[in-house]
């Protein structure tokens, strides 16, 4: 049994703890070429075609979180529909992956779920009316990284309210500069500095990773493309309705057990944060890894997308929610992607949430996130069912490295754990080492020491990236080890907790397997059900 409810109807501060908001997001894919033929008339097509409608709707579905109805390709009016923005507004330009043996290259995409109270529509189901025409915040975000032969897929979510420090962003349509965020800010607000490529630099500057192509939906996109499937099926372990006495909540009601949820119901269980589990976005997240696997399952099962005229009018809908980089911005690009991504079974995707911890109300990143984003960098599954690890090929360094005896190298104490008190004396007798191997501009830092559980080499910007591996190979560091930041302002040199002794650094064995802080949920698991919050039951 299935009870409608009304949608959420406030809006919190700076998108903190607060009412459920932010819908499901969306991604894109490669470049497709010229579009497909223009729409003729309303009569009937061929079977062939129908069944390509029908593909196209559904794997849109999976892309967006149902967006199924921007799946007629042959519908060229659709193409103005979709709105498009620069793919990244930052400087951090990462450099693409190499591809591997086959010549293949993995591929990332970036979904992004907006709040925006941009339209009546979309105020009318998100609540808020103070809030129309506010500044949209980017609510929801995950990474998805489809691997290079295709087998696998990863998801990465991370929380609203993660404390990231946003780059400085520039429009390239009017110049408009903004600057970067004063300390850590909430990634959400990412947004509102010039528009997803925003969301996307910032993306960049925390995980290394190159992403391909972003993709944003909006309230009104959400509840259109989940009509398009007839309802996803959903779990929960009591009766729930998320809403409190102070009126927060998203207002979905659900009986116990698994039910269909489509329309605005879905909107709201995609927002949904009070009355599942603790009540947090980490919560939501996995609601939302709930129902997008849940829809790849009920799309390759079942065909419920079969109706010309009610699909027509889904996808006039579906395109205008959506906003994409330039490189998707066809349906018949959005096709392309979909062949890519059909070729993954469901029990080789894998969710995760970024693995974190609390400051205060919000979280940052911890060591097991680095761990997740290098396993996506690498292209490694987070199944644990490659094969074997792929050998990662190192692409050679914009700029190459100076001189040892030029290279400027600030040592730091990194050892400090949280059982043992640092090293003493470890930045000096390692800045000692890199003495006797002839960098002479080695330093030792005199300050407190940090917390590091792997040592490191760290360095600001391309042009000392060669100087940066050039210290690591000297020490035996992994390259691995070698790490953009903007939170260094030279090449830095962190002696962490795996080297607290000795003159010679021994890497730790690797360990490619998922952190189990990242909540790993595989497609395929169809026994996936939310735990309710007795509060929040009836």
């Amino acid at each position: 049994m299935t009870q409608n409810a009304a949608p959420e109807t406030l809006r919190d501060e700076e998108r903190g703890p607060g009412p459920d908001e932010g819908p499901a997001d969306g991604d894109g894919g490669p470049a497709g070429g010229d579009d497909g033929p223009p729409g003729g008339d309303d009569g009937p097509r061929p079977r062939r075609a129908r069944r390509l409608l029908q593909w196209s709707a559904a794997v849109l579905a999976l892309l967006l979180i149902g967006a199924a109805g921007a799946g007629y390709l042959y519908y060229r009016q659709l193409n103005g529909n979709i709105k498009k923005e620069a793919l990244n507004l930052g400087d951090n330009k990462v450099a693409e992956p190499t591809p591997n043996a086959a010549g293949q290259t993995p591929l990332n995409i970036l979904l992004i779920g907006s709040d925006a109270r941009d339209s009546e529509e979309n105020q009318q189901l998100g609540g808020a009316r103070e809030t129309f025409g506010s500044t949209p915040l980017a609510d929801v975000q995950m990474l998805v990284h489809l691997s290079a032969d295709r087998t696998n897929m990863s998801v990465i979510s991370m929380p609203r309210d993660t404390l990231v420090e946003i780059p400085k962003c520039t429009d390239p349509d009017d110049g408009t500069v903004y600057p970067a965020s004063r300390g850590r800010a909430m990634t959400n607000q990412s947004l509102g500095h010039g528009g997803p490529g925003c969301t996307v630099a910032t993306w960049q500057e925390l995980t290394g990773i190159h992403i391909d192509h972003f993709v944003m939906v909006d309230f009104a996109g959400v509840v259109a493309m989940a009509d398009a499937v007839g309802g996803v099926p959903v779990c929960v372990d009591a009766n729930i309705h998320s809403r409190d006495g102070q009126g927060h909540g998203s207002g979905l009601k659900l009986e116990k057990g698994t039910h269909p949820v489509k329309g605005e119901q879905a909107l709201q269980w995609l927002r949904t944060r009070y009355g599942f589990e603790d009540g947090s976005d980490l919560a939501r997240a996995r609601a939302q890894h709930m129902y997008m696997n849940s829809m790849v399952r009920q799309l390759r099962e079942n065909a419920t997308l079969s109706n010309p005229g009610k699909l027509r009018g889904l996808a006039e809908k579906a395109t205008e929610a959506l906003t994409v980089d330039p490189g998707l911005d066809t349906v018949k690009k959005l096709y392309d992607l979909s062949n890519e991504l059909r070729k993954v079974e469901p029990e080789r995707i894998t969710m995760t949430t970024m693995p974190n911890r609390y400051v205060g109300a919000r979280v940052e990143p911890t060591e097991d996130a680095e761990k997740l984003f290098r396993l996506v960098r690498e292209d490694i599954a987070l199944d644990g069912r490659d094969a074997a690890p792929p050998k990662a090929v190192e692409k050679p360094p914009a700029d190459p490295s100076a001189a040892d005896a030029d290279i400027a190298v600030q040592v730091v104490n990194g050892t400090r754990t949280d059982a043992l008190a640092p090293a003493r004396g470890r930045a000096g007798t390692v800045s000692g080492l890199l003495k006797e191997k002839g960098f002479t501009g080695a330093t030792a830092d005199t300050g407190g020491a940090l917390s590091e559980k792997r040592t490191s080499v760290r360095y600001p910007s391309a042009d000392l990236e060669g100087d940066a591996r050039r210290v690591a190979g000297a020490l035996g560091i992994p390259a691995d080890q070698v790490k953009r930041s903007t939170e260094v302002s030279g090449v830095t040199l962190v002696v962490g907790a795996d080297w607290r002794e000795g003159t010679r650094y021994e890497a730790p064995e690797r360990d490619d397997t998922t952190p189990e802080s990242a909540k790993a949920l595989n497609g395929a698991d169809d026994g996936a059900c939310m735990h309710v919050d007795p509060a929040f039951t009836w």
